[in-house]
């Protein structure tokens, strides 16, 4: 999904050298579809998929958030008049805030179930993922206009290769990943993944060679190639112990949707994003209640950290000295300190909140949240984590898109730039 180039290839093959927690190293072996002793589960040289390197790249490693930094707005995204999307699951529409003035300026209804406002790599339209209501709705950013929706089969989230070549559409119902047309939107190949229950979010490594994706329902990882063709690598996040964590059996799991976990599932990882520094991919645990962090060169589990209980949503500052992680099921937020990637203060929303997706201002100085079970949205001052403003919206905010934001192109979600 970028115009950037993807480093060149080096690295030993997937039978990659595993850096555990204690400082050991050794091979990873056994057949396809065995875990070793991390809950990896690997893939056996000679099959599918064999082929792929998870070596370092000969290159430096790339700042990937280097064009992202505040006021940075580029290309399409120029002609975009700022404003803030809210999809209303629930609701089954799109309100229109004005960030001036912080209000409701317009309520559009929208096929059902309507999840994220995600904008497309050429950041020339922004699309509302509706999955149940399967369809892609576009809005004008220069204007703030809804179009007609396109049917696309369950749209939960949408991303795009680097390149820009094809949009990526998690379709979690139906246990795949669809490419598409990135303009057209028509379906070009899907990649099946019964290894996956519920696709969820997803991010890339800082030189665009590889896809982490998440499994809500069944506690896993998808490690996906560049342009979406095959699974390099599933995680088993679920036999690996978290010291620290709250017990899965104490998330309060406001809305009930532990109610669609697998038999046996004892995690459920939600938005996945790059640290500013490259090494790591952050993971959500609404389960765990905290943040996997899994080594992006490698591909492995590190180590977890306890945040609060809901652990969902993961969004850095735009000088990319902090990463905010939202806990939606305590009403706070957790601020990392980039450069240590451990926690160093927690916010607390006043009253009754529940903080899910969102983004941060062009400006960087707000971090906007949809408040899911609040029918609300959360407008909260970056320096200091006070909340500034409360919005009333439809029920069931969700995946809410801050635009126009800094940066070359768009991963997708609701703001994952490069």
């Amino acid at each position: 999904m970028r115009t950037a180039r993807a480093a060149a290839l080096v690295g030993v093959v997937l039978a990659v050298v595993l850096s555990a927690c204690d400082g050991r190293s050794g091979p990873i072996s056994g057949p396809v579809g065995s875990a070793d002793a991390t809950g990896q589960t690997t893939v056996a040289p000679g099959t599918p998929g064999a082929t792929a390197h998870l070596g370092p790249s000969t290159s430096a490693r790339p700042a990937p958030y280097a064009f992202t930094g505040a006021g940075r707005i580029t290309g399409a995204a120029q002609q975009a008049k700022p404003l803030v999307y809210v999809p209303n699951q629930l609701g089954g529409t799109v309100q229109v805030i004005d960030p001036a003035t912080y209000k409701v300026i317009s309520t559009h209804r929208v096929p059902a179930s309507p999840e994220h406002v995600v904008p497309s790599w050429d950041l020339r339209t922004l699309w509302v993922n509706s999955d149940q209501g399967n369809a892609l709705t576009p809005i004008d950013p220069r204007t703030g206009r809804l179009g007609t929706p396109v049917p696309v089969a369950d749209p939960y989230n949408l991303y795009f290769t680097p390149d820009g070549a094809h949009a990526v559409v998690m379709a979690s119902r139906l246990r795949r990943i669809d490419v598409l047309d990135p303009h057209t939107l028509k379906l070009q190949r899907s990649l099946k993944i019964p290894e996956c229950a519920g696709v969820n979010h997803a991010d890339y490594t800082a030189d665009l060679r590889f896809m982490l994706a998440s499994c809500e329902f069944n506690g896993k990882l998808l490690v996906v190639d560049r342009e979406v063709t095959r699974i390099v690598r599933v995680i088993d996040l679920n036999p690996i112990h978290t010291p620290g964590a709250t017990p899965p059996s104490q998330a309060h799991m406001m809305g009930g949707p532990k109610s669609g976990l697998a038999r046996g599932a004892s995690s459920m990882p939600q938005d996945v994003r790059l640290t500013p520094d490259g090494k790591w991919f952050m993971v959500a645990d609404m389960l765990r209640n905290g943040i996997w962090f899994i080594d992006a060169t490698t591909m492995r589990f590190d180590h977890f950290v306890h945040t609060g209980t809901g652990a969902h949503g993961i969004y850095p500052s735009r000088d990319a000295a902090r990463v905010f992680v939202t806990n939606r099921d305590e009403g706070t937020i957790s601020v990392f300190d980039a450069t240590t990637n451990e926690p160093v203060t927690k916010w607390k929303i006043p009253g009754s909140a529940s903080p899910d997706m969102g983004d941060v201002s062009a400006d960087g100085t707000q971090l906007w949240l949809a408040g899911r079970y609040n029918s609300e949205v959360y407008v909260i001052d970056t320096r200091t984590g006070r909340l500034l403003h409360r919005i009333r919206t439809d029920a069931g905010p969700h995946g809410l898109c801050v635009w126009p934001q800094p940066g070359r192109f768009s991963l997708g979600h609701t703001g994952n730039m490069r």
